[in-house]
């Protein structure tokens, strides 16, 4: 086929035996598994009949995508973990504050991997899956994003909120028009390597009518005797995920599935105290949304006595995100003054906090 576009005369078909021509040579350089390279070369085989007969458009599309998809996927490559107990309660540390019984509990499981890997380095790879359970705000996902810190492991988040279908997990059959993988094979390809961490966040939000459906996903997921060879739909071959460290958050368990939950370890998170709140906001918060906003930390001055306000602008809440709105409101409140009246220094006082606060 020639078409002429501007006086430029364009042979597709030779375009496209370039195009296979490259994508023959991307899979030899690849690390594919030996089944999977036999799959991916007949499909090429099968696009180069159809380039013969001039029938490629469509299909060569269809197998292009594929062949990407199946060289992006991680089949070995893998990070190395750094299991320092100092290094991680460090991290912990920095970004929460208080939870001691939680961070124990991931210390102590940071302390199993490094057993594990320096006492028994060639056994079969086996972490427990932890599920945080707490209202929200109570810092369930942070801690997923601290431990991958701490473990020098890719993070690949998954969000359960709102999810409608299984195949948003598992993929769709590549002979749908428009077919792609699920979140779990996407995650690792960005992620790079097939041992990151997976955070299943929010497990208990997904939608009623697909939540049978998706709990049975998670449970081939979560099973150590199933995830070494998880099929995605639209992938169609085994990839081994029992090497990545499983999390998961929900805000209750009622709507979780019992053979989900009997694969997972329960950790509660508990709700902070005004003192906590207190410490959080002005250690943790406030230095990071002065920095934001191009504040020094002396440019902004709140009186001791109205912090009890900032902790509790609509009465108790076990977690920080409204606290933490509360503060970003009037940090950009205090810079807009600033920039209006020129004032170098801005004084919150019980005379003028309303001035800041949310009115509700």
């Amino acid at each position: 086929m020639y078409k002429i576009d501007n006086g430029i005369v364009t042979d597709y078909k030779q375009v496209l035996v370039n195009e296979i021509a490259e994508l023959k040579q991307k899979v030899v350089q690849s690390k594919l598994p030996d089944l999977m390279r036999e799959k991916v070369n007949k499909d090429i085989i099968a696009l180069e009949r159809s380039v013969e007969l001039g029938s490629y458009d469509e299909k060569y599309e269809k197998v292009s995508k594929y062949i990407d998809w199946a060289l992006k996927i991680p089949w070995e490559a893998e990070s190395q973990d750094i299991l320092d107990l100092v290094k991680v309660r460090q991290i912990f540390d920095e970004h929460h504050y208080g939870m001691d019984e939680v961070k124990d509990r991931f210390l102590e499981y940071v302390s199993v991997l490094k057993l594990r890997n320096t006492q028994m380095p060639n056994s079969e790879f086996r972490a427990p899956v932890l599920l945080l359970v707490g209202l929200v705000g109570t810092g369930k996902t942070t801690f997923a994003y601290s431990l991958a810190d701490g473990l020098n492991r890719k993070l690949v988040r998954i969000p359960f909120g709102g999810m409608g279908s299984a195949t948003a997990l598992r993929g769709s059959s590549r002979l749908l028009l428009g077919s792609e993988p699920g979140r779990v094979i996407k995650g690792i390809c960005e992620a790079g390597v097939r041992n990151p961490i997976i955070l299943l966040d929010e497990i208990d939000r997904v939608a009623a009518e697909s939540r049978r459906d998706i709990m049975g996903v998670l449970v081939e997921l979560l099973d150590p005797a199933q995830n070494n060879a998880f099929v995605d739909d639209y992938i169609d071959y085994p990839v081994n995920l029992s090497h990545a460290i499983f999390l998961a958050t929900c805000n209750n368990t009622r709507d979780i599935a019992t053979a989900v939950m009997d694969r997972l370890e329960k950790i509660s998170m508990p709700s902070y105290t005004d003192k906590e709140k207190m410490v959080i906001a002005q250690k943790y918060i406030m230095p990071k949304l002065l920095e934001d906003a191009g504040l020094r930390p002396d440019q902004l001055i709140i009186e001791d006595e109205l912090w009890t306000k900032m902790t509790r602008p609509l009465g108790f809440d076990a977690g920080i995100r409204t606290l933490q709105r509360t503060l970003e409101g009037a940090v950009r409140k205090a810079a807009r003054i600033m920039v209006e009246k020129g004032y170098p220094v801005i004084h919150i006082t019980s005379q003028n906090y309303k001035i800041f606060l949310p009115q509700y």
